[in-house]
């Protein structure tokens, strides 16, 4: 049977430890294996190794000795309790040993666990999955986490007493980073927290939220927004080392100054203005560009974005001559130098 997104997100949490088998397959390695974590440490407990209740498979050992899954599967366990043959990166190679698997298990086997990258729907052991009356198949897609499961990784992580601000730009940040990155900056900030009963603040998860090049970008953006020209150029240096291009920096850059345009010339004001921003922004980040929005005003603004353009429209001409990035920080200085005047 096929379950949909939905409805595999809450067999994930409660599997039918009575079923025949489960197949987990996407083109994402780390959220298949996030899925696959998930459903076995529900189905057979935290203890499952250690009491040999868990069996696991490599895909590719199978087409060597297609009787490998059915032993592992009618073995007898020496330990009480539900058992699992995990098969690993299966392809369509193993299909012979996993149908043959499928057609003999009988109520007190082993349950069979499979995962698998991007499979066609002609796939055989999709297929065989899918229409299999006892076992189910899930296609795991790069969708953000739903609100469900958000919450579902906080609570697996003892987070608690998280105000409605701070579950937003949780939320917020796991659209903006991998499943692998996000389940690992919730375990740091459980850690973080530990022994702390208060409130879950914008501050905390910031200390605890991964560094990245756009985290980089934004430190030099925000310098530039604020006047500071004289810290620009070992900053930019600093990005270059990291990989970051010019057309790239330029493009970070426009997407800023859009945001402080767009807060700026708002009827209401910036403080209104923000308020529509989307996605929404918060805390220290939020003030930050609420004063940056405030201190340009939409004339500047305009300005600023007209150099932007040009600048962009420099970097992707095909007679340019000049190095790429020092014409990016020289239209940073003078962004820097504009945000003086008055």
């Amino acid at each position: 049977m096929k379950l949909s997104p939905r409805e595999a997100d809450g067999y994930f949490s409660k599997p039918d430890a009575d079923k025949t088998g489960l197949l987990i397959y996407g083109a994402d390695a780390m959220r298949v294996a996030l899925k696959r974590q998930q459903v076995l440490a529900a189905l057979l407990g935290a203890n499952a190794e250690e009491e040999m209740r868990l069996t696991r498979l490599p895909g590719a050992d199978l087409r060597g000795d297609p009787a490998l899954l059915l032993d592992a599967v009618k073995a007898v366990g020496f330990f009480p309790g539900p058992r699992a043959v995990f098969v690993e990166d299966t392809t369509d190679t193993a299909a012979p040993a996993i149908l043959a698997a499928l057609e003999d298990w009988v109520p007190g086997d082993a349950q069979i666990i499979v995962t698998a990258g991007q499979l066609k729907p002609s796939s055989k052991i999709r297929k065989a999955f899918e229409t299999h009356p006892s076992a189910y198949a899930v296609g795991i897609y790069d969708d953000p986490p739903s609100r469900a499961e958000v919450e579902r990784i906080l609570s697996e992580a003892g987070l608690q007493n998280i105000p409605r601000d701070s579950m937003s730009a949780i939320s917020e940040l796991a659209t903006g980073i991998s499943p692998g990155d996000f389940t690992q900056t919730i375990e740091k900030l459980s850690l973080y927290k530990r022994g702390d009963s208060s409130e879950l603040t914008i501050e905390d998860i910031e200390a605890c939220a991964p560094r990245s090049t756009e985290a980089a970008l934004d430190d030099v953006l925000n310098v530039v927004a604020e006047g500071r020209a004289g810290e620009i150029g070992p900053l930019i240096r600093r990005l270059q080392s990291q990989g970051t291009n010019a057309v790239s920096f330029c493009i970070g850059a426009t997407r800023h100054f859009r945001t402080l345009y767009a807060c700026a010339s708002d009827p209401g004001g910036a403080a209104q203005g923000i308020g529509k921003l989307r996605p929404p922004v918060y805390g220290k980040r939020r003030d930050r560009i609420l004063r940056q929005a405030q201190g340009w005003g939409a004339p500047k603004l305009q300005t600023a974005l007209t150099v932007l353009t040009d600048t962009d429209l420099s970097l992707r001409s095909a007679g340019q001559t000049a190095p790429a990035m020092a014409l990016v920080e020289r239209a940073m200085i003078r962004l820097a130098m504009l945000a003086r005047t008055r």
